[in-house]
């Protein structure tokens, strides 16, 4: 079922699962996925990882190589398809990919019957590396708007008779602007050009504070982005994460929440505290009028598991 059709029977819940390391069993992602299907989840996203360019030692010489640290996004998307029936949303980037390329993995994707996409630019692991950027689309609205011309049947390659893609497009949001964007307005246009492209729905970046995602869907309105938004959510349950994340992804956390990580006695009561924290955030955030939640569960199941059955226990 596409996304935004899903929307129109009431609340969803998504989750988010990375591929595995190079070399590493699909398994954990499994007993992730696993622990999580007593709750109603509707959308497993799994993301896509830009190449980096890297140096390694073979036979005697050191050679240069672009090498994806999680590679397996088609792979692992087929399979939770087939494991779990359910709705797969798989992450088409635009860095370290051409867009003949790009094009060759929606046909690919749309052949095993993935039919919602989630379209970002993508980020480089490390951008002060040197990079072998093959990229023909530098911003995701490139990105969006090809895949609507594939909904169209209008491929790269002239030719009649093409049948039309059928992806619902989805593309990530700012409550707090990009890191990138001088401002606020200025990352508004940026995801106004997104929705004109064609996309149909928007998950934000996570977000910790109820009111932030208020604002950020009041000034969308205000912009004329009318598609549904849907905010993410990660669950912090300890004190060491309350000081990486904002570092990492630009986000605030309430002052409040962190002075209670902070006088937290035990790493039990850390646990404890993040996630009723993150389960009162995710009943004001279906109370503030959000369709749905995106859940980053970074593959890790407990925490998730642990405020969605808090969180469903309420609504009992």
């Amino acid at each position: 079922m596409k996304l935004v059709d899903k929307l129109k029977e009431g609340h969803f819940l998504s989750i988010e699962v990375l591929p595995p390391n190079r070399g590493h069993s699909v398994e954990e992602i499994f007993r992730t996925v696993d622990e999580l299907m007593e709750f109603p989840i509707s959308f497993i996203n799994v993301t896509r990882h830009a190449p980096e360019v890297t140096y390694i030692e073979h036979n005697g010489q050191i050679i240069k190589v672009t090498k994806v640290k999680r590679p397996g996004t088609v792979g692992l998307a087929a399979a939770l398809l087939h494991r779990y029936r359910i709705d797969v949303v798989p992450h088409v980037i635009c860095y370290g990919m051409d867009k003949y390329q790009i094009e060759d993995l929606l046909i690919d994707l749309h052949l095993i019957g993935i039919r919602n996409v989630f379209a970002v630019r993508g980020e480089y692991e490390n951008p002060t590396s040197e990079q072998q950027d093959r990229s023909s689309y530098k911003h995701a609205d490139e990105l969006v708007r090809h895949i609507s011309n594939l909904n169209r049947g209008i491929y790269l390659y002239p030719s009649e008779g093409n049948e039309p893609t059928d992806f619902c497009i989805g593309v990530a949001g700012y409550p707090e602007k990009h890191f990138e964007a001088p401002n606020m307005e200025e990352d508004l246009k940026n995801l106004k050009r997104k929705i004109d492209a064609g996309a149909h729905y928007v998950i934000t970046q996570m977000v910790f504070d109820v009111g932030i995602y208020k604002r950020f869907v009041e000034m969308a309105r205000e912009f004329g982005i009318n598609v549904p938004i849907i905010p993410g959510i990660k669950p912090i349950t300890n004190l060491k994460s309350v000081y990486s994340i904002p570092k990492k992804f630009f986000v605030t956390i309430p002052a409040r929440f962190v002075s209670q990580m902070q006088q937290a006695k035990s790493d039990e009561e850390e646990f404890k505290i993040g996630v009723k924290f993150t389960a009162k955030l995710a009943e004001d955030l279906l109370g503030a009028g959000a369709p749905a939640l995106h859940v980053f569960t970074m593959g890790r199941a407990k925490a998730t598991k642990a405020f969605l059955k808090l969180l469903y226990s309420k609504q009992a």
